[in-house]
């Protein structure tokens, strides 16, 4: 049975919270509710609805949205209301009766060029994953069905998911002008069927080992969890947008080395090196002074 944690996230609006779960507890809708009479197919935000300070409730993949009254401040009742909602997730009750639907999800895929020629971008209208996942070849893919049907194309070498697009790399037998549209439409269809993308147990696994939980580890010296800082802050928001990935390895402390993995579209991209060089290596110089000396890109 999935165990689930909650996160409590801010929103730009102070009258309403997030409350981020660690598990999808809705298929492929959204839904608001905005009275206890609205949430009839909705037993959790009844629940909810019974607190008197709750003005609204919003439900998604993998957050619950929730809007209060003036009454309260989110300071003095999010904590119990997150602890509501794990007993509540975490007993295994109903959060919305989703109405089985033969119906496809609309669904846009766009293809977009990253700075890799042998990697395309395809960039979905919607959250796919919830986190970055990466195979390497079919094996790899056991936990994925789209992966592994994308890779029963004989042109595709690597996949790549990050939360609303996934990055292909290609062999160079096939040329992007021919492909493309294939892998679009295998791409929109497939997420068209309300399918999973990555299992269950996948998610769980890759959120327990995720890299920003290493900012928590108490082995991990200080010089390391600023760099891993730097690179979640500053680094990681540029290299989604060519559709690629960078984890924090490791720091050697001897020789000021910072080793990362490059992922995506960035593993193996011909201007990667320069970006590593003249870009996250100088930013982190410039940041941290004499504690870097080099940045190494262990598979690159």
């Amino acid at each position: 049975m999935k165990e689930f944690i909650i996160s409590v996230v801010p929103t730009n609006n102070p009258a309403i919270l997030k409350f981020e779960t660690n598990h999808f507890i809705t298929k492929n809708n959204n839904y608001e509710f905005k009275n206890i009479d609205d949430a009839k197919n909705s037993p959790l935000a009844q629940q909810l609805f019974y607190l008197p300070f709750i003005k609204t409730v919003y439900i998604s993949g993998n957050f619950i949205g929730l809007e209060r009254y003036n009454i309260v401040e989110w300071d003095d009742v999010k904590d119990s209301v997150a602890q509501q909602l794990v007993d509540y997730l975490n007993a295994g009750e109903p959060v919305v009766i989703e109405e089985e639907s033969t119906k496809k999800v609309a669904v846009t895929v766009y293809a977009e060029v990253t700075p890799n020629p042998s990697v395309m971008k395809f960039v979905a209208n919607k959250k796919i994953v919830p986190t970055t996942f990466e195979f390497k070849n079919i094996d790899d893919a056991k936990d994925s069905e789209l992966a592994k049907q994308l890779f029963m194309l004989p042109f595709v070498k690597e996949v790549f998911f990050d939360e609303n697009y996934v990055s292909i790399n290609k062999y160079d037998v096939a040329e992007w002008e021919e492909i493309t549209f294939e892998l679009r439409e295998k791409i929109r269809d497939f997420l068209a069927d309300g399918k999973e993308v990555v299992s269950a147990g996948s998610i769980q696994k890759q959120n327990t080992e995720a890299p920003k939980a290493k900012l928590q580890d108490e082995n991990l010296d200080d010089t390391s969890k600023q760099i891993i800082d730097i690179l979640e802050e500053y680094v990681k928001p540029a290299v989604a947008s060519d559709g690629g990935n960078i984890l924090f390895k490791s720091y050697e402390e001897d020789t000021k080395t910072v080793n990362v993995i490059l992922q995506g579209a960035c593993s193996g991209c011909p201007s990667s090196t320069f970006t590593l060089k003249n870009g996250i290596e100088t930013m982190l110089k410039n940041m941290m002074g004499d504690k870097v000396n080099e940045v190494v890109a262990i598979n690159g």
